[in-house]
């Protein structure tokens, strides 16, 4: 009867350091292919002991707040020249651990077909936030609509514009608001997250694209604190298995690229 009681107590006690071994993350993402990527990242990581709780958003700015704040254990939404800047903008204590994937900015239209097509004086709809309005400016520079001021660096703004020949008239909207906007607008560039959750493909459907040499990579970003905790090196290997490589290689052909 001992041995029995006793056999009982130990597998108790494993069965509890089991659970306690188990850690249980809360990860913030942006709707579309960040947000799904991460569902299956989830699965691949529980098998290593380590539940994701995917929170989803509908914006660039909150989910480096939450993270900051303690909300979020960890985030997967933005590219490293956004997270820069927010981090010189607002003091924030984070810190990128892996590069996820890169999806390059397109350049859309309901009536045009081509760039040649646009009219001087068109409206065009850009990010309102620094890093992804001036990536879609340094876009237009690298199609010869516009000629930015030297020294801007990755953030320009529509006061660095040195050349505009066609007179283009720029509608800074939030990012997620832009394919929203192309009824009124006559091109609107556009993130691919936000093209992709509106049924748009950059590899179909925009009428420009940036090169494949895009400096901006998106990025797993946790607190400054946690770098080194053992559950950020789980999350990383789950997001770089040849699983989640080979979804994101079939699911979106190209639109979305991995990055590692």
């Amino acid at each position: 009867m001992k041995k029995l009681r006793f056999a009982t107590l130990t597998a108790a006690i494993a069965l509890a350091a089991g659970m306690a071994s188990a850690e249980d993350i809360k990860v913030g993402v942006s709707v579309g292919e960040h947000a799904e990527i991460m569902e299956k990242v989830a699965p691949i990581a529980a098998e290593k002991g380590l539940n994701i709780e995917v929170i989803e958003f509908t914006d660039y700015v909150v989910p480096n707040q939450a993270l900051n704040d303690g909300d979020l254990n960890a985030n997967s939404f933005q590219h490293q020249p956004y997270l820069d800047q927010q981090i010189a903008d607002r003091g924030f204590e984070l810190v990128t651990v892996a590069k996820t994937i890169t999806t390059p900015m397109g350049i859309y239209a309901e009536t045009l077909k081509s760039l040649d097509e646009l009219p001087d004086g068109a409206k065009v709809a850009i990010p309102n936030d620094p890093t992804n309005g001036g990536r879609a400016l340094l876009l237009l520079q690298a199609k010869g609509l516009i000629t930015l001021k030297d020294g801007t660096g990755l953030i320009p703004t529509p006061l660095d514009i040195t050349e505009n020949a066609k007179k283009l008239e720029f509608l800074e909207l939030e990012a997620a608001q832009l394919p929203r906007s192309l009824p009124d607008a006559d091109i609107a560039i556009i993130n691919t997250n936000y093209a992709l959750d509106a049924g748009l493909n950059p590899q179909e459907d925009a009428i420009a694209i940036e090169d494949a040499d895009s400096p901006y990579a998106n990025v797993i970003v946790v607190r400054k604190a946690d770098e080194n905790a053992p559950w950020v090196a789980q999350l990383v290997e789950a997001y770089h298995s040849p699983e989640v490589k080979s979804f994101i290689e079939e699911e979106y052909k190209g639109a979305v690229i991995p990055a590692w």
